[in-house]
C-alpha cells in the first residue's frame, strides 16, 4: 500500500509505529522458546516416572537458546517507545496502547531471559496472572473457580455423554472436517489450511492463515467442532481481523495481556455457540488447579500424579505436566499462561454485561478487531469512529447480533442477584 499516498500524516506516523512494533516483535516466539525436546520426557518414562527430569536455566540456554540478543531486543522497544511520544505526544489513546505493547514485550524478553530460574514465574504471574488473584475485593478467586466447577462435574459424570463424544475420527479425518467447515466461515478466502503437525503441545493451535492438528489424534465431534471454534472463528478470525487492518497493524499481533482476551473470548464463544461439554470445562479447571498446586509448591511428579488420578493416560499427563513447568524447572513454579482461559472467560462475560447495562453493546463486537485487551476497548472505540481502525470482518454470528446477546446478558444481570443457596432450600422438593 502506498501510504504516502493514501493516509494522512497521523495516519502515517501511527502505521509507521505499529509496523515498527510487528517487526521487532517477530523473533519473539514465547512458547517455541519454552519447549523441552524428547529427551525429557525419555528420561522421566526410563525412571518409570519417579525421577524428576532434569531442567535448569543451564539447559534452556543450550537446548533452546533465544533467537535473539535479548539486551538488543529490549533497546529496540525503548526506541520504539520514545519514538511514539515524541510524535504521538503523552495522552494519545492509540499511542497508549503501543507504549503498553512495548513495555509487554520487554517483560516478555525478561521473561525468556530468567527460564529455569524463580524470577521466570515472578514475571509470568506479573503477565498473566495466579491462580489467587480476585477479581474484585472479597471476591472468589480462580482456584475457587476450579474448586467449584470440580465438585459439580463430579454430580454429572457420565450422565450427559452422547455418541459426540465418541473418539473415534482419526488427525487426518480431523483435518478434512475442519478444512471443510472453515473454507465455509471464510468464504471469501482460497488460502486457509488446516494441516497436520507434530511440533506442538496442544491438540490444536491457529497461526497466520493455517491451524495445525496434532498427529495421531482420535478425536470426537465435540473436540472438532471445538476446535472450530476457538482455533478458527476467534484465533484465526482475530489474527486475520488485525492483519486487515491499514494502520493498526500492530492488532495482528498479540502481547501476553490480549492473551487473556483471546483466550477468555475463544472460550465464551464456545459456550455461546453451545460447544463446549463438560470435559472440555474439566480440562480448563484441572489446568487451574495444576497451576495452583505449583504455585503452593508442588513439584513436577506431584502435578503428574494429579492428572494421572482425573484418569489421564500417562501421556496425557506428561504433556499436560509439561504445560505447566515450561520455562521453569521441574522442582520451581508454574507458567501460568493456561489462567488465561478461564480469567479471561469471567472478564469478558463480566464486562459484557456490564456494557448491556450502561448502553455500550456497540462495543462488543471490537472484541474481535484483532488482538485486542479489555482495557482498550474504549480507546478502540473512539479510533473505529476516527477511521484509524477498521471494523471486524470475521465475526461469529452469536457477537455480530448485538440484539441477542444484549438479550442474554439483561437476564444474567437479574440472575445474579439471585441467592442460590435460598432458591436450592425453595427447590428442594422439585429437585428430590
Amino acid at each position: 500500500m502506498a501510504n504516502g499516498e493514501i493516509l494522512g500524516e497521523y495516519e502515517q506516523v501511527v502505521h509507521e509505529l505499529s509496523e515498527r512494533i510487528v517487526n521487532a516483535q517477530k523473533p519473539i516466539r514465547i512458547l517455541d522458546a519454552l519447549k523441552w525436546d524428547t529427551t525429557v520426557e525419555e528420561y522421566f518414562r526410563k525412571s518409570k516416572f519417579k525421577k524428576l527430569p532434569i531442567i535448569d536455566s543451564a539447559y534452556y540456554h543450550q537446548k533452546n537458546p533465544l533467537a535473539f540478543d535479548p539486551e538488543k531486543k529490549i533497546e529496540e522497544f525503548h526506541d520504539i517507545d520514545r519514538s511514539i511520544r515524541r510524535k504521538l505526544g503523552q495522552y494519545s489513546g492509540v499511542g497508549s496502547i503501543m507504549q503498553r505493547m512495548c513495555y509487554e514485550y520487554c517483560r516478555v524478553i525478561e521473561m525468556l531471559e530468567a527460564r529455569g530460574t524463580p524470577r521466570f514465574t515472578e514475571i509470568s504471574q506479573e503477565l498473566y496472572g495466579s491462580s489467587q488473584d480476585a477479581f474484585h475485593v472479597g471476591a472468589p478467586t480462580l482456584k475457587d473457580l476450579a474448586t467449584l466447577v470440580t465438585s459439580t462435574l463430579a454430580r454429572i459424570k457420565d450422565k450427559v455423554k452422547t455418541s459426540a463424544d465418541e473418539e473415534i475420527y482419526s488427525s487426518e479425518e480431523a483435518v478434512a472436517m475442519l478444512s471443510e467447515r472453515l473454507a465455509n466461515y471464510f468464504s471469501d478466502r482460497d488460502n486457509i489450511r488446516v494441516e497436520l503437525s507434530d511440533g506442538i503441545i496442544a491438540d490444536a493451535a491457529a497461526g497466520a492463515d493455517r491451524i495445525k492438528i496434532h498427529k495421531d489424534l482420535l478425536l470426537s465431534l465435540r473436540e472438532i467442532r471445538t476446535f472450530e471454534i476457538h482455533e478458527g472463528w476467534v484465533h484465526l478470525g482475530t489474527t486475520l481481523n488485525g492483519m486487515a487492518q491499514p494502520i493498526c497493524t500492530f492488532l495482528s499481533k498479540g502481547p501476553p495481556s490480549s492473551t487473556v482476551t483471546q483466550e477468555g473470548l475463544a472460550i465464551i464463544t464456545e459456550i455461546f455457540t453451545f460447544s463446549s461439554y463438560p470435559g472440555r470445562v474439566r480440562r480448563l479447571t484441572n489446568r487451574i488447579s495444576a497451576v495452583n498446586m505449583a504455585e503452593e509448591g508442588a513439584n513436577f511428579y506431584d502435578v503428574f500424579q494429579f492428572y494421572r488420578e482425573q484418569g489421564m493416560t500417562e501421556d496425557d499427563s506428561f504433556q499436560s505436566t509439561m504445560r505447566v513447568f515450561r520455562g521453569s524447572t521441574p522442582e520451581g513454579g508454574p507458567y501460568t499462561k493456561d489462567l488465561s482461559y478461564s480469567k479471561g472467560f469471567i472478564l469478558i462475560y463480566n464486562f459484557m454485561r456490564l456494557a448491556v447495562q450502561r448502553g455500550l453493546v456497540k462495543r462488543i463486537p471490537l472484541l474481535f478487531v484483532g488482538k485486542t485487551t479489555l482495557e482498550d476497548l474504549h480507546i478502540l472505540s473512539d479510533l473505529l469512529d476516527e477511521g484509524i481502525v477498521a471494523p471486524p470482518k470475521y465475526i461469529p454470528p452469536q457477537f455480530a447480533d448485538i440484539a441477542a446477546v444484549s438479550a442474554w446478558m439483561v437476564y444474567s444481570l437479574f440472575l445474579n442477584r439471585l441467592d442460590l443457596r435460598r432458591l436450592a432450600l425453595d427447590f428442594k422438593g422439585i429437585l428430590q
